[in-house]
């Protein structure tokens, strides 16, 4: 493997310890991604995962232990560093409503310029291509508050990929998006880490779109990692009913000459019969 390839797409927790306030969310984590690959963190609500992936991105300072990103401890790096090599897309995304979404994705190019400083024609050749890349030509000159959800999901992305990160983290990103602007979004992050060889980490609710759209999957459980691996390694039906203490059965079944899995719960377990 190209170690270049390793060295640019490289992040690590080591006993990670992630807290607020007082109460503590995880207590201790080991975590490794050394390649470009789609990782989904699956679990129930308030395991952790969300937390997991903020610590990962320096949104919350670890109460203990460390994110490592390509060699460096991730608190000590320069914020515009850190920029260039990793961006972020949290849950709840504001921006002002007059903004056009060329405005917007001009904003993913901060990193690279100084505080004062116009954008030049490097600047304006990554926001061409982020537009490309996820197909907002036509909305380019549109006002964001004028957008559809999906429309303005893939905005922020574009906002993303302009800052030409080599590590992307979505939390959540198809919350709130009906199921077709779910499955366009989660295409387009498939084309784009296929495309541009980024590696994508990402919380997903949906499980389905989890084990569709990944080639690793963690699971996440009180605050700990019950399993980390390959979708068929980590996607089955014990693992599910012990995250979510629920009866399931998943499924492999071909579509459009593909094959992938798929859970379908049917039963809530007994208690105590989960383990």
């Amino acid at each position: 493997m190209n170690t270049n390839m390793i060295e640019n797409n490289s992040i690590q927790a080591k006993h990670l310890k992630l807290s607020y306030g007082a109460r503590t969310i995880v207590p201790d984590v080991d975590l490794s991604i050394d390649k470009p690959e789609i990782i989904s963190i699956i679990g129930p609500n308030g395991s952790g995962k969300s937390t997991i992936l903020k610590g990962l991105a320096r949104i919350l300072k670890p109460a203990g232990g460390s994110v490592i990103l390509d060699g460096k401890d991730i608190q000590k790096m320069p914020t515009k560093e850190v920029a260039k090599k990793l961006a972020v897309l949290p849950q709840t995304l504001l921006s002002p409503g007059d903004m056009t979404v060329e405005d917007l994705i001009a904003c993913g190019r901060s990193p690279h310029r100084g505080i004062f400083s116009k954008l030049n024609d490097y600047d304006k050749f990554h926001i061409n291509e982020a537009i490309k890349l996820t197909s907002l030509e036509k909305f380019a000159h549109r006002r964001i508050d004028t957008l559809s959800g999906g429309e303005r999901q893939r905005a922020w992305l574009a906002m993303a990929l302009a800052q030409k990160p080599k590590i992307l983290m979505l939390d959540e990103p198809t919350s709130f998006l009906d199921i077709r602007y779910q499955l366009e979004l989660m295409n387009l992050v498939q084309h784009l880490h296929a495309k541009i060889n980024i590696t994508v980490i990402m919380v997903l609710h949906d499980l389905n779109h989890a084990a569709r759209y990944s080639d690793r999957i963690i699971a996440v459980k009180n605050g700990a990692i019950y399993a980390d691996g390959k979708v068929p390694e980590v996607f089955t039906a014990e693992t599910l009913k012990y995250l979510y203490e629920v009866e399931a059965t998943v499924m492999n079944i071909e579509q459009e000459g593909g094959r992938h899995l798929v859970f379908f719960p049917h039963d809530i377990c007994q208690t105590g019969k989960v383990g």
